[in-house]
């Protein structure tokens, strides 16, 4: 049986306490606890990073206890603030990724800054991000602190190409719209030949009509969800950056197929994570589909 806790990968850098600040929404709004988690390793090629001693020094007990007051004070705090919502924290040692994903396969969502400092210096920068999203056990959500991660009201976008990490992302973004109280927009982003040939509006109403298969369940088992289905010509990365400046959340899986091929093992899931305007979700595998 798997965890309902929301793992939080925190550093008490800004962008762990936006992290921070999101998952306390999504934990009072379902009911699921929050276990905070600060990963580092003793020794890095520029030395040890984090609170308690100077860069470079082997940390003694001393500093390990000055990090585990860090998470334990953090932890308080939050639990302060939300009464309802029931917070613990923990510090792990070990390569950050390595752990963080271990960790995902008994959670049921993991919750991380877009960049940190401390024990995640430079853990969300460039391919690390692709690789902890990538192979997480469970849905990861990554939020960047540009002051409006926690205030946004716009729809759920979610990226769909009829991959099966798409059909997952899917539904992760439809239950997170009904939850929230908010439409759904669900995009098809395709890439039209780049000399002649068919015709661009029959291209874009066969790529639209693909949406109609899988949504149908969603349609039925929502009724009262509402949702708007594009194709929208272009790349990608682009059309999903697009939609981010007015979304809550963008979702997509972390692989696909067609115009999403890659999404999450390049440039292009790098530019989501990095530059997207809202939260960004991405979905390998569901808590539920896992073995019990």
């Amino acid at each position: 049986m798997t965890s309902d806790e929301i793992l939080v990968g925190y550093d008490a850098s800004p962008d762990a306490a936006v992290a921070l600040d999101w998952a306390l929404d999504e934990a009072e709004r379902g009911g699921r606890p929050i276990h905070l988690a600060y990963v580092f390793e003793w020794l890095t090629v520029a030395g040890w990073v984090g609170p308690g001693v100077a860069p470079g020094i082997w940390p003694d007990e001393n500093a390990r206890r000055q990090v585990e007051e860090l998470v334990r004070r953090a932890a308080a705090d939050a639990a302060a603030r939300r009464p309802g919502v029931t917070v613990r924290g923990e510090v792990y040692d070990g390569p950050p990724v390595l752990v963080l994903q271990e960790r995902s396969a008994e959670v049921a969502l993991l919750v991380l800054g877009s960049r940190g400092h401390g024990g995640f210096a430079g853990l969300l920068v460039g391919s690390t991000a692709v690789a902890v999203a990538a192979h997480a056990h469970c849905p990861v959500v990554v939020v960047r602190d540009d002051g409006t991660a926690t205030a946004r009201s716009g729809p759920v976008v979610v990226g769909v190409d009829g991959s099966d990490a798409a059909l997952l992302a899917l539904g992760f973004a439809v239950e997170r719209a009904a939850g929230y109280g908010v439409p759904l927009r669900v995009l098809r982003a395709w890439e039209p030949a780049a000399e002649g040939g068919a015709d661009p509006d029959a291209a874009t109403a066969a790529e639209r009509a693909a949406l109609d298969g899988p949504l149908a369940r969603w349609r039925e088992a929502f009724p009262h969800l509402e949702i708007a289905a594009e194709a929208v010509p272009g790349r990608p990365a682009a059309v999903l950056m697009e939609a981010s400046r007015d979304a809550r959340l963008v979702v997509v899986g972390s692989r696909g197929r067609g115009g999403l091929r890659g999404m999450l093992l390049g440039s292009v899931g790098q530019q989501l994570i990095q530059h997207a305007r809202c939260p960004v979700a991405v979905v390998r595998e569901l808590p539920h589909s896992r073995s019990e």
